[in-house]
């Protein structure tokens, strides 16, 4: 009876060693720069803790490896069962061996099989070199990591939250994440460090300058969100996944309805009648949808092109919408890509679209053209074009050109194309097409009679492209005042919630990235 008491003692203390990760001086190391231990972020992330850990012992006759840096397990976020694997750096800086990635692999399958969105918290200096052969090349490598997530993508939610570095090819977990948040100052990934760089390219770089958290959220487009603490991407990632379903085979959950925010202008009269004045897409975002709901994604990224999470009356929806305050609104490459990732996002987990349209449309010059901006702006239309889900595309003030087919144009099949009464449709502005059609003779007329021809030819050109005129054609399918904008849609969205179309035919399109 001693001899069991005293076993069960040992193997207690065993356990209660494992959980603690590695050697003091290393936890003080992560207090200074703000980091808290794994399995503190983990009880910030569930609802209580790991209700179950898969692998506790992996390597455990090795002292210096607890849990083989590693853990993973099954816990509850808002009540919802996910899986989770998250690196510690305090064993070997989080690094990989082959009992690593064999706990990374099998958590991976556990998600597929359960079908249970998949977190991965990461904070780990990439491969140990000394176990290349057992934990790089092989079935059951490395590459079977991103293999996995490659599986689940669009299956299952996949998120990861980004406490340190994410180097090597490591860097690709992330990569292979429906959404990346970073922590800013610790964050960071790249494929090769700033020492390799120099080393072997001869460039002097910081580990910021090369791959941080701000450059990544703001420059690469590589990070999603930029916080301030590691408890700020926490609260956030248990936010994001309060719009999803568990799997795709699921619909986002609903949650109570929230009159929108009150602002002191109506919609009316925040939205100039001058279609090339700015104004904040924001306040007009704010009067629409359910109080203090928003969940942007890429805000520091692309900004004249505005995506994320909202309710509309209690129900989840993707916004994708023109910011006129960024450069007019206009389309670059990395915004058309942004909203090509964000459209097959929410196609993936049945969550609807509302597109809101103040566009002139895509970019032009030597410099955009070099940058690929067609290739760019065929994928955004191909996303746009294959999403499913209810699409209803409001025309706010302007979609000049592509950027009306890019917005969810009606060539597209929008579930319906609204439009405010002061909206205008056209191939392009009044200013651009009479410049276009009537330069010859603008250069021949006198001076003095110049602007007026030109506010002639304006005036005819715009009454031409009436927002009316256009209904009366069928282009657009109703007219709205902009103090019944919030009710049509939430309306809308709700008759369209049963919508049930396949796309096409084929194995797969053959994509412009």
């Amino acid at each position: 009876m001693t001899m069991q008491i005293d076993r069960a003692e040992e193997k207690s203390s065993h356990q209660d060693r494992i959980k603690k990760g590695g050697a003091e001086k290393y936890h003080e190391r992560n207090l200074e720069k703000g980091k808290l231990f794994v399995r503190d972020r983990l009880k910030e992330l569930f609802d209580d803790d790991v209700e179950l850990e898969d692998g506790l012992f992996a390597n455990c006759l090795d002292p210096t490896l607890p849990a083989d840096g590693v853990v993973t397990g099954i816990g509850k976020i808002h009540g919802k069962t996910v899986c989770v694997m998250a690196n510690d750096s305090t064993v070997k800086a989080g690094s990989w061996g082959a009992k690593t990635v064999e706990k990374i692999i099998r958590i991976q399958e556990t998600a597929a099989k359960l079908n249970v969105p998949m977190l991965y918290l990461v904070d780990s200096a990439g491969a140990r070199i000394t176990d290349q052969i057992e934990m790089f090349p092989g079935r059951r490598g490395a590459g079977r990591i991103f293999h996995n997530q490659i599986k689940l993508s669009g299956r299952v939610p996949q998120v990861c939250l980004l406490f340190g570095p994410s180097a090597a090819g490591g860097a690709y977990i992330p990569a292979f994440c429906d959404i990346v948040v970073m922590v800013d100052g610790n964050a960071s990934m790249y494929l090769g460090s700033p020492r390799m760089a120099e080393k072997v390219i001869g460039e002097k770089v910081t580990l910021e300058e090369m791959g941080g958290a701000a450059m990544h959220c703001s420059v690469s487009g590589c990070g999603d969100v930029l916080a301030a603490s590691e408890k700020e991407a926490i609260e956030f990632a248990r936010k994001y996944l309060q719009y999803f379903p568990d799997n795709y085979q699921g619909r986002p959950p609903r949650t109570s309805a929230l009159p929108p925010k009150t602002g002191e202008k109506t919609i009316g009269e925040l939205i100039p009648e001058n279609q090339n004045a700015p104004f904040d897409m924001y306040e007009l975002i704010n009067h629409i949808i359910d109080e203090a709901s928003f969940c942007e994604i890429k805000r520091l990224f692309a900004p004249e092109l505005i995506t994320g999470f909202a309710r509309l009356d209690g129900e989840a929806v993707g916004v994708i919408a023109n910011q006129p305050k960024s450069k007019g609104g206009v389309l670059f490459p990395d915004s058309a890509d942004k909203a090509a990732k964000f459209i097959q996002l929410c196609d993936a987990f049945h969550i609807p679209l509302l597109f809101l349209a103040d566009i002139p449309g895509f970019m032009i010059g030597t410099k955009v053209e070099r940058a690929g901006i067609i290739r760019h702006g065929a994928k955004m239309l191909a996303a746009m074009s294959e999403a499913t889900v209810p699409k209803i595309s409001v025309v706010v003030r302007k979609a000049y050109g592509a950027g009306l087919y890019a917005m969810a144009g009606p060539a597209f099949e929008p579930d319906c194309t609204l439009a405010l009464p002061g909206a205008q449709i056209a191939v392009m502005g009044p200013e651009a097409a009479v410049n276009a059609v009537y330069a010859n003779k603008i250069a021949e007329l006198p001076a003095e009679d110049k602007a007026e021809f030109i506010r002639a030819k304006q005036e005819e050109y715009k009454a031409n492209i009436d927002i009316y005129r256009l209904a009366s054609e069928l282009v657009v399918d109703a007219v709205i005042e902009p103090e019944k904008l919030r009710r049509e849609l939430i309306s809308r969205f709700a008759f369209y919630k049963n919508k049930s179309v396949q796309f096409t035919e084929r194995k797969h399109g053959v994509y412009p990235v």
